[in-house]
């Protein structure tokens, strides 16, 4: 398919807690961006009032919507864009592309949000040029990127990398999964978030924790415990993947050094025999994943060499 100048896709990235949507332009650009909260009921339906306001802006600047991409949370199968399993969005078996493509007038691309990130990661952010690594981005919940030289490896239902539901504490916290212990429950936005508010008997977001750090004994001892139980989990994925690099994005990447240098030194701690991999923050950080949909949206429509000539462009500009 031949693109114009004015001809713009639909990027979107679906969260537990907000829906991310970009208009971004054969160049890279991001034309206008607008981001909704995330029902508890109706997604589907949301979605499509997301793509549909991101349409309309779109025709006011005299721009044409040629396909739209959604990466989504969960077991996620890019064939047939079905959700087998999504626990932060209550999915199960939710045929998301076909609820998506029948009320959309073009394209549409349905992928999984982490394997999306990581295809973003490889081709504009830290990991290009790196053929083994694993992007873990962390935000309300967490998953994990495998990416090899041949590719993200997806695993037989679509369900590799699902990090964040390792069992990490025996007879732990319960998880929304249905498991105890899972590493989320202590390394996500959400699991700080409800720690502190265990222990301190206030609401606090995990920023306003970090925040905290060196004046506030509950927020240090959750995130002690965040980092150690992180460190643990990155130690497992070295030994079973042995990537080059391990990125870390998504919004708790944004704690910058009080994150990484405490998970660094423990992992180095936890590997009694072998080097530790690179552990590096995201240069994408929060957008990879819009980023990747934009990618699977452009290749929807067989434009697959677009995304190389891409640089990463200034903020984008939000709609009211």
């Amino acid at each position: 398919m031949s693109i114009e100048p004015a001809d713009v896709v639909v990027a979107v990235d679906l969260g537990g807690t907000a829906l991310k949507g970009s208009l971004v332009s054969e160049t890279g650009e991001t034309v206008a961006s607008a981001t909704h909260p995330t029902p508890q009921q109706g997604i589907v339906d949301a979605l499509l009032q997301l793509i549909e306001d991101l349409r309309r802006e779109a025709s006011a600047r005299d721009r044409r919507v040629i396909a739209a991409a959604v990466v989504t949370p969960g077991m996620v199968d890019e064939r047939t864009g079905e959700v087998a399993y999504a626990s932060n969005l209550g999915w199960r078996d939710m045929p998301l592309l076909a609820r998506l493509q029948e009320r959309l007038p073009f394209p549409v691309a349905v992928g999984h949000d982490v394997r999306a990130a990581g295809l973003a990661e490889r081709r504009l952010g830290v990991a290009r040029g790196v053929d083994d690594f694993t992007l873990i981005p962390i935000g309300t919940g967490m998953a994990a990127a495998l990416v090899s030289a041949e590719g993200p490896i997806r695993g037989a239902l679509g369900a590799a990398g699902e990090i964040g539901h390792i069992p990490i504490v025996q007879d732990g916290e319960q998880c929304t999964c249905g498991q105890r212990g899972c590493l989320e429950v202590y390394v996500s936005g959400a699991g700080v978030a409800r720690r502190y508010a265990a222990r301190a008997g206030g609401s606090l977001s995990s920023r306003e924790i970090v925040a905290r750090l060196g004046s506030d004994p509950h927020a240090d001892a959750v995130w002690d415990e965040a980092t150690r139980a992180l460190a643990q989990g990155l130690a497992t994925v070295t030994l079973l993947l042995d990537p080059e690099v391990i990125v870390l994005g998504g919004g708790f990447s944004q704690a910058g050094s009080v994150l990484l240098d405490p998970v660094v030194q423990r992992l180095d701690e936890a590997l009694a025999w072998r080097a530790a991999p690179r552990v590096m923050l995201s240069s994408l950080g929060g957008d990879a994943g819009r980023i990747g949909a934009a990618v699977l949206a452009f290749e929807r429509v067989g434009r697959h060499d677009v995304p190389d000539t891409w640089v990463q462009q200034a903020a984008p500009v939000s709609l009211a």
